[in-house]
This record gives structure tokens, sequence and C-alpha cells, in this order.
């Protein structure tokens, strides 16, 4: 599972740490839902989790969109607006469960966070 985080927005690392936290809770629940046989193997397999940057909402589309026509499961995560950041701003998209080799075409040039 990857979690794109948007750079933009210059959240703090607390923030970061709960939007993220959301898009885990969020792909796991889709996942168990659509493809839960995927989600078994995911558990059982170490549970994979990798943070990476997103440029901005924009980029963060452009790959949900990526990884939809590529089958894969996508969470897309917005801030109700609480904190540090407007409401409805896109903070995380969460990618996956799936494999690794699934994700590379997708991410695999990011940054890591």
């Amino acid at each position: 599972m990857v979690f794109v985080v948007n750079h933009g927005l210059k959240m703090g690392k607390g923030k970061i740490a709960a939007q993220v936290g959301h898009g885990a809770v969020q792909a796991v629940m889709n996942a168990g839902k659509k493809k839960p046989a995927i989600l078994e193997a995911w558990l059982a397999t170490g549970q994979k989790k990798i943070c990476v940057k997103g440029d901005d909402a924009d980029h963060l589309t452009r790959l949900e969109r990526h990884a939809e026509q590529l089958g894969l499961l996508t969470a897309s995560i917005r801030d109700a607006g609480h904190t540090q950041i407007p409401s409805g701003s896109y903070t995380v998209l969460a990618i996956g469960p799936c494999q690794e080799a699934e994700l590379e075409p997708i991410t695999g040039l990011l940054k890591l966070l």
C-alpha cells in the first residue's frame, strides 16, 4: 500500500500522520468489501506501507485515475478543515493494498516522504 501525501499543503508532521491514518483505515475497509482475498494476502505478508510526496491535488487526482485504470483500489482523503488546512483539501491518496510491482508504474518515481 502506498500513501501519496499532498506536499503542496505544507501540513505538519502530526497532520500528515493523521491523514495517512485515515487513508489506511479507508483503504483496508475498501479492500475488505471489494477485494477480500487481496486484503487477506496483504495482512498475511507484513502489511507493507510506503509514504511518498505528491505535488498538489491535481497530481494526486491524476495518480488516482491512473491507479483506477489499472484496476487498483484507491481511497482519497479530504480534510474536514478543523485545524491547519481548508475544508475539502485533498490531503492523501491511498493506493492498495496490492502487489508492490503494481504500484511501480504509478508511484515508482515519487520521492519518499
